[in-house]
């Protein structure tokens, strides 16, 4: 089939058996799921000592925000070019292109450290950056053959898949530092070994088992109808209406917002805001706890509950986005973001104040990208999906990273109770962005 469907993919609207649609979506989540558990290695172990290394080599702690900078900025910037070689190729050339640049930034990063150079290392940490674009395209890889109604959970399933990698990434440290003095190179850096070996397996996995192409697939597919991104179906009359048997003919996913630019730029500003928040607070937890008495392993054991957090229950959010809806969900993390920049405001010196606002944080996040990202895909029709999942991409990574630049400075010229109180004004900002969407999914059901 593999071989017969890419071929005949330039014929879009060709019928395809529907048994076959699902066969080839379950191969295509499970081979994109695998690749994103070893991608997480690379993003955990990043994120982890990126900025420790960074204020080593620079003897400068107001530097070391570049780490979550340099990483987001290098996905913001491979976003889109991401996306137009998945649109021209497809999903698998552009995930196996993405994971290139992240292996050849580990070998960037693990060089520099070795010859004491922090801006080459934070080019290096910039191209790893790359993965993390690499892992946001496969979620919405997930979803070009799933079912309207399986789509927030597909999706949500291969973000899940981050969690395994990225909670053990920052336990690395310890078994990195082995590595790291046996190599030669300042001994936190040795975890970017760990991060060049699991980038190169991702990529090998994703160029086998994405056959068929997931994307080129989804071309023969007719465009599909009773969605947000194409025409309304005709009103039923009130004897059809009253002929359907209760409980039994319902769409099986709650209504969504209309489709159009302006909703699709909102969702995108409300992901974008739960990602500038995200690591805002994260980018500056590891020198904060080490200003308060804080170890590598407690720094290793908090950021693994916070990447639990961002991506263990993300299969239960999206179960609850496809029963409740997108925008309810999303406004239940902008909840969860508010509890995390309130405890983050009063945590002080307690390592477990910090821990569980990091876990709320990580959640929310959680809650609000996955829902997110499926309203954003069925906001947009199928011919303009890459292009807008692209963008969201880009800005998503681009907020980050300036965030996490400008989260170095406000920490040096306050402390993390002040970095809190500006992410409550980013959260204000998303939350928001999320009234209109809300309002329209409100109208869209009264309709």
């Amino acid at each position: 089939m593999s071989e017969a469907v890419e071929q005949t993919a330039a014929a879009p609207g060709t019928p395809i058996d529907p048994a076959e649609r699902r066969r080839v979506q379950r191969r295509t989540v499970l081979v994109l799921s695998t690749a994103t558990v070893l991608a997480g290695f690379a993003t955990g172990a990043s994120l982890s000592v990126g900025a420790l290394v960074l204020a080593e080599l620079s003897g400068n702690d107001a530097i070391s925000g570049l780490a979550s900078a340099v990483f987001n900025g290098g996905a913001a910037i491979a976003g889109i070019p991401l996306a137009r070689i998945a649109a021209r190729r497809g999903r698998r050339s552009a995930l196996v292109a993405g994971s290139a640049v992240a292996v050849a930034g580990a070998v960037v990063a693990i060089l520099s450290a070795a010859i004491g150079s922090w801006p080459l290392f934070a080019l290096g940490v910039a191209m790893l950056g790359v993965s993390s674009a690499v892992s946001l395209l496969a979620r919405f890889a997930a979803t070009d053959l799933a079912l309207p109604e399986n789509r927030a959970r597909d999706l949500s399933f291969v973000v899940w898949s981050i969690t395994v990698g990225a909670v053990v990434g920052p336990n690395l440290i310890g078994p990195g530092e082995a590595v790291g003095l046996g190599l030669g190179i300042p001994p936190l850096a040795g975890v970017f070994v760990f991060a060049l070996a699991a980038q190169l397996l991702a990529a090998l996995v994703n160029w086998i088992g994405l056959r068929p192409d997931p994307l080129l697939v989804s071309r023969l597919l007719p465009p599909e109808t009773g969605s947000v991104a194409t025409p309304a179906r005709p009103a039923e009359t009130a004897a059809v209406a009253a002929s359907r048997t209760p409980g039994r003919d319902r769409d099986p996913a709650p209504p969504a917002p209309p489709s159009g630019p302006g909703a699709r730029w909102l969702a995108i500003l409300a992901i974008a805001m739960a990602q500038a928040i995200m690591v805002a607070l994260m980018a500056m937890t590891p020198l904060h706890l080490m200003h308060h008495e804080g170890t590598p392993e407690i720094v290793g054991v908090t950021l693994s509950l916070h990447i639990a957090g961002m991506y263990a229950l993300s299969p239960v959010f999206g179960t609850l986005a496809s029963r409740l809806g997108r925008v309810p969900v999303i406004s239940l993390g902008w909840v969860m973001l508010l509890a995390s920049v309130a405890i983050a405001y009063a945590a002080g010196p307690s390592h477990l104040l910090v821990q569980l606002s990091l876990t709320l944080l990580g959640l929310g996040w959680s809650a609000v990208t996955v829902a997110g990202a499926a309203l954003l895909t069925e906001l947009t029709p199928s011919a303009e999906r890459p292009r807008w999942q692209g963008r969201s991409d880009t800005i998503m990574s681009a907020a980050g990273a300036v965030a996490g630049a400008l989260s170095g400075v406000a920490f040096a010229l306050g402390d993390f109770s002040f970095l809190a109180l500006l992410a409550g004004g980013l959260l204000a900002l998303g939350a928001a962005a999320s009234i209109p969407l809300g309002s329209r999914a409100r109208g869209a059901r009264s309709r």
